[in-house]
């Protein structure tokens, strides 16, 4: 019995570490320090790997990341921007898309962790008046920055993942769609559209997204 019990012990130790370990790097500071500055070349030094396309900030909430693209959506499910295996994963823009963010129509992923952390704030966006208190981010396109853009935040809602319109990346009706479908939505005033989805728990196939205009 004493065995059995301390054997129950280390697994609750460990994984109360685990857990500890997942939330502490999805959010690691030391990566803010390598983020580009339009205009400037890139530190050399920098561990991010080249499948670096972009940078997303969204004002007043943790979202402040290298946006990765491997050569489909499985290579950075749990692969972090330094390229080594991690549960957290990194945040990527769906294989299929232009890297330039040149497309009518983006999407860009990432895990739905607690506490805020990589895309874990986007559900607050179903809230309407937390949704027009963010309207705002950024978008630093290139390892090197070379193209800033503003980002609006217009809607957000709650999609199955297997919508065609939003996830088979459908440029032509994802406009109207999300207009007539979305739980939140204010004016959407500019053509370029990036979508930002995370799953909405780990049960159910629902997706929460979250939709930006690119302001030239």
């Amino acid at each position: 019995m004493i065995i059995v019990f301390g054997i129950v012990m280390l697994i609750g130790a460990w994984q109360v570490y685990d857990n500890y370990y997942i939330f502490s790097h999805a959010l690691d500071k030391d990566l803010l320090k390598y983020k580009p500055v339009h205009g400037q070349s890139a530190d050399e030094s920098s561990p991010i790997t080249d499948e670096m396309v972009a940078w997303l900030t969204i004002d007043g909430t943790n979202i402040d990341y290298p946006v990765m693209q491997g050569k489909d959506n499985s290579a950075f499910l749990n692969t972090d921007p330094f390229g080594n295996y991690s549960l957290t994963g990194s945040i990527f823009l769906d294989s299929r898309c232009s890297s330039d963010f040149s497309d009518e129509y983006s999407l860009i992923y990432g895990h739905h962790m607690d506490y805020g952390k990589m895309f874990g704030s986007l559900d607050d966006f179903l809230n309407e008046s937390y949704l027009k208190k963010h309207t705002t981010g950024t978008l630093l396109v290139g390892r090197n920055a070379e193209i800033q853009y503003k980002l609006r935040i217009f809607a957000a809602m709650r999609v199955n993942s297997r919508d065609k319109t939003v996830f088979d990346i459908n440029k032509d009706r994802i406009a109207q769609y999300i207009k007539d479908n979305a739980a939140v939505y204010t004016k959407q005033e500019n053509k370029r559209i990036i979508g930002l989805s995370t799953c909405a728990d780990a049960s159910s196939a629902s997706r929460i997204v979250v939709f930006c205009s690119i302001e030239d």
